[in-house]
């Protein structure tokens, strides 16, 4: 993995770094989420990076579920949602974060994949998923999203 230099990171206009996420998502079985743990807690997030230079933030959102949790599929143009975070480095110093979050319907999921070794995944429902992270406002956007999609017909 790349170390990212602080000055290379696009800001917020409040001075929040920028960071995307994906949030996958399925239908069969049911309407489920797919979380992976952190690499330094352990705790449940979403798969999230920092923006990557010659991609729009969707393309590197869906890059990130693939480097984390092995999945591709269709991934939305526009973030459902967004929330803030506090990024402890090892330092000790706190980075105020501010992640996209754009949905990716779940169409294959490799059996190996760039960080398999170091991330457990799990599908849940959303409700369960809402729970499980560790941020409120993560918590909020998968609350959202879930009841978008509750007022969507299946295909």
């Amino acid at each position: 993995m790349k170390k990212k230099h602080a000055d290379a990171i696009p800001l917020t206009p409040e001075g929040h770094r920028q960071q995307v996420a994906a949030l996958p998502w399925r239908r069969a079985p049911a309407f489920e989420i797919l979380l992976v743990s952190s690499l330094d807690t352990g705790r449940w997030i979403v798969p999230k990076g920092w923006p990557m230079k010659g991609r729009t933030p969707s393309q590197t959102a869906a890059r990130e579920a693939f480097e984390e949790a092995g999945v591709k599929g269709e991934i939305a143009e526009a973030p459902v949602g967004a929330y803030r975070y506090d990024k402890r480095k090892r330092n000790g110093s706190v980075w105020r974060c501010e992640v996209d979050v754009f949905p990716l319907e779940v169409k294959s999921q490799s059996k190996i994949w760039p960080e398999k070794a170091v991330r457990t995944q799990r599908w849940c429902g959303w409700e369960q998923a809402a729970g499980l992270v560790d941020d409120a406002g993560l918590g909020d956007v998968i609350r959202a999203f879930a009841a978008q999609m509750a007022d969507q017909p299946a295909d």
